[in-house]
């Protein structure tokens, strides 16, 4: 018996058949059949309206990094489509499973510069793991299950279709497609058992191992091989940036956080220790500093799923190919139970220094202005332990992925390669939908809140439940902390007037409170957390305070300065 759909009514079959359940989109001309198609679906398939494309591709980026789902954007052909280049560009970046799905002009119209055409294979094939152009509606199930199976394999990432209104229009006897093979694609690559046995000598002959943790640990789901890991080989273990939720925070063998802004004692140590293993991370140049003098003296363990990584900033001397879920338990079985308590305790006199020197007076000053590290400790103490950060870009970046303490995996959600501001509240509205069960709490500088401000829309109609914080310093902080530190403080185009936010929060209906004065933090923070939808917490931070300690550009990994 003949099931004769259109192929835009065939597409979101593909998607439904691919566990699909939310969708954040905008309409447009190109793409207008396959929305009349979704009109059919809103029991089946929630669909998010942002306001701006861009949103959209954030929102689906937040959406897969809290939920390990692929996340899917659906958008029109032109600037539609390109205005999700930044979230697509982020997304390869930090190994995000995105699939954008973009209306293009009927094959008749291709290379007629049409209205609102835009050749988007040709734009996005450097910053996507695959773009396709769909003009037949025969290959959309094919082209849909390739996509999702590209996407979210491997090491992750996006995944743009170009779908064109003559595939949209087709009828098509539509059966969902099965891929789970691409010739010449080998997403996770077999150990290696010399790979693994030369690693675990390395490791058994080690007086002074560090671990790195990366993002790859959670994109592998291999937190709990990476406790076990470390804790048999009783290794002191750092974080990158987007790894910071791999291993909780009150961790033992927690040192901190790697790169520009992390702790002083696990940089410090990168320059100290005999062997470094790198467990699904890249060597961002934030972390290593200058690679003229990075761990020279160490010999080097890099653990990851794409042979790209390995050499192509730092050379290793043992290299581990494959998922680390899989290597981390091999490397496990065969390593020696170890103890480096000597080592371990070189780390503490590091830290204290740095407790004294900026900690402390980060997160308890006592007088004077309101600092963003007390505001992000307060709000860390009261969240609930399954409690998500999302940030934006910036001091509010990075004082908040320092200060807020991690329990769960998949408790970080930022932009850690490109470095989009504007990335958070879309990113966080997606986060709410992929983890329903868990609090948002997105921290915002002024600069960034203002960037995608027009997702407020999307969050007072769908009632996301999302904390966001916004610490006003009146400044692009980051930006003119370099200034500060280059350019003899000349603040050129760093200080910002601000609207009203409560009245942008009375226009969307959001609750909003304003803190000025610290007696003040406590109780408008607990009120922001009991509150059951979205929430603006603004708090008036200090002008001109700079997040430390710092590697400047230039320096060594273990060249940290507390001052400017």
């Amino acid at each position: 018996m003949s099931n004769m759909i259109s192929g835009a009514e065939a597409m979101l079959h593909a998607l439904l058949a691919e566990g699909v359940n939310t969708v954040f989109a905008y309409p447009g001309g190109t793409i207008i059949k396959v929305f009349d198609a979704l009109y059919d679906h809103r029991k089946d398939l929630k669909q998010i309206l942002v306001r701006h494309e861009q949103g959209a591709a954030h929102a689906a980026q937040g959406y897969a990094r809290v939920s390990g789902r692929t996340g899917v954007a659906i958008v029109t052909s032109g600037p539609g489509a390109t205005n999700t280049i930044t979230g697509i560009s982020d997304a390869m970046l930090d190994s995000t499973p995105l699939v954008v799905i973009a209306g293009q002009v009927g094959t008749e119209a291709l290379g007629t510069d049409a209205f609102q055409e835009i050749d988007l294979v040709g734009v996005t094939q450097p910053i996507t793991k695959w773009s396709y152009q769909i003009r037949r509606a025969e290959d959309i199930a094919w082209a849909v299950a390739r996509a999702f199976y590209i996407a979210g394999s491997g090491r992750p990432g996006p995944v743009v279709l170009d779908f064109t209104k003559t595939a949209q229009m087709q009828q098509i006897d539509f059966k969902p497609a099965k891929i789970d093979y691409v010739r010449s694609y080998i997403p996770t690559p077999d150990p290696v058992e010399s790979q693994i046995n030369d690693a675990v000598r390395l490791i058994d002959s080690a007086k002074k191992p560090l671990v790195l943790v990366g993002h790859g640990v959670e994109l592998g789901n291999a937190e709990q091989e990476l406790a076990a890991f470390i804790e048999k080989g009783d290794l002191p273990a750092a974080r990158t940036l987007l790894g910071l939720s791999a291993l909780p925070s009150d961790h033992p063998l927690n040192m901190g956080m790697l790169g520009m802004h992390g702790n002083l004692a696990p940089n410090v140590k990168t320059n100290q220790c005999d062997v470094l293993i790198a467990v699904g991370m890249r060597f961002d140049d934030r972390v290593t500093g200058t690679l003229s003098t990075y761990a020279k003296q160490a010999k080097i363990i890099h653990l990851d799923i794409d042979k790209s990584e390995f050499g192509k900033n730092v050379k290793p001397d043992v290299t581990v190919l494959g998922d680390c879920r899989q290597t981390l338990r091999l490397i496990t079985e065969r390593m020696a139970k170890a103890t480096h308590k000597e080592w371990i305790e070189s780390f503490k006199p590091l830290d204290k220094e740095e407790f004294d020197k900026v900690i402390d007076n980060a997160v308890n000053p006592g007088q004077g202005p309101i600092k963003m590290g007390e505001v992000v400790t307060e709000v860390s103490k009261q969240s609930p332990a399954n409690s998500v950060l999302v940030t934006d870009v910036g001091l509010n970046q990075m004082f908040s992925a320092r200060y807020f303490k991690y329990r769960m995996p998949r408790s970080i959600v930022t932009s850690g390669g490109l470095g989009t501001m504007g990335f958070c509240m879309p990113a966080a509205i997606g986060a709410s939908f992929g983890a329903p069960d868990r609090m948002i709490l997105a921290f915002f500088g002024d600069g960034g809140f203002q960037m995608n401000i027009q997702e407020l829309g999307t969050i007072m109609e769908n009632q996301a439940p999302v904390k966001m914080i916004l610490m006003n310093n009146t400044y692009l902080g980051n930006v003119r902390q370099w200034q500060q530190m280059m350019f003899k403080s000349r603040y050129s185009c760093t200080h910002m007037m601000n609207p009203d936010y409560s009245k942008i929060a009375s226009a969307y209906d959001i609750p909003y409170q304003m803190v000025t004065k610290r007696e003040q933090l406590k109780d408008a923070v607990n009120k922001m957390i009991s509150a059951k939808g979205p929430f603006i917490l603004e708090v008036a931070v200090m002008e001109e305070e700079n997040v430390m300690p710092m590697i400047k550009p230039g320096n060594r990994v273990d060249e940290m300065i507390f001052e400017i």
